[in-house]
C-alpha cells in the first residue's frame, strides 16, 4: 500500500491529547444526553484550582485543548457547542486553569421567533472554542457557568 504524501504520523503527544479531549467529550456527552447538567458541573468543579491562579490561561495551554476537542468532537455525533465547550472547560480545570463557558444568542436572528443559543468557553479575554471574535460580537451574552475563583470575562479579543 502506497503512503500518501503531505500526511505525517501525530506525535505520541498529540494522540495522547486526542484521547484525553475524546474522552472527555464522551463523558460530558453522557451527561448531557442524560439530562445530569447539575453532575457534570459538579465534576468540572471538583478540580481545585490554585488560588494564584491567572485569570488566563497560557496560550499554549488553550491551543492545545481547542485543537484536541475541535478535532476529538468530529468523532462523536452530537458534539454539539455546548459539549466541546464544557469538555474544555473540564480539561483546562484539570491543568488547573479557570475558564468560563458563555452562553449567547445571536442579536439580530436570521429568522425572526427562533432562538440559536450557543456556548462559548473562554479564558481571560480569549475565546477557545466557539468562533471568532467576529462572531462572538454578533451575540448576547445570556448566562455565564464560570469555575470558583474566576472573574466574569468580558468581551473577548482573540
Amino acid at each position: 500500500m502506497k503512503r500518501l504524501s503531505g500526511i505525517r504520523r501525530p506525535s505520541k503527544r498529540e494522540v495522547a491529547l486526542l484521547a484525553q479531549a475524546l474522552g472527555a467529550i464522551l463523558r460530558v456527552r453522557l451527561h448531557l444526553v442524560r439530562g445530569t447538567h447539575h453532575a457534570l458541573r459538579r465534576m468540572i468543579e471538583a478540580h481545585p484550582l490554585p488560588e494564584n491562579a491567572p485569570n488566563e490561561a497560557p496560550r499554549a495551554d488553550l491551543a492545545e485543548i481547542a485543537w484536541s476537542v475541535r478535532n476529538a468532537a468530529r468523532l462523536v455525533p452530537g458534539a454539539t457547542c455546548l459539549t466541546q465547550a464544557s469538555a474544555g472547560q473540564w480539561l483546562l480545570a484539570r491543568r488547573g486553569h479557570v475558564s468560563t463557558i458563555r452562553l449567547s444568542v445571536p442579536g439580530n436572528s436570521e429568522k425572526p421567533g427562533t432562538l440559536a443559543p450557543h456556548a462559548w468557553l473562554i479564558s481571560g479575554q480569549t475565546i477557545v472554542l466557539g468562533g471568532t471574535v467576529a462572531d462572538y460580537a454578533r451575540h448576547r451574552p445570556l448566562h455565564d457557568f464560570t469555575l470558583p475563583g474566576t472573574l466574569s470575562a468580558d468581551t473577548p479579543t482573540t
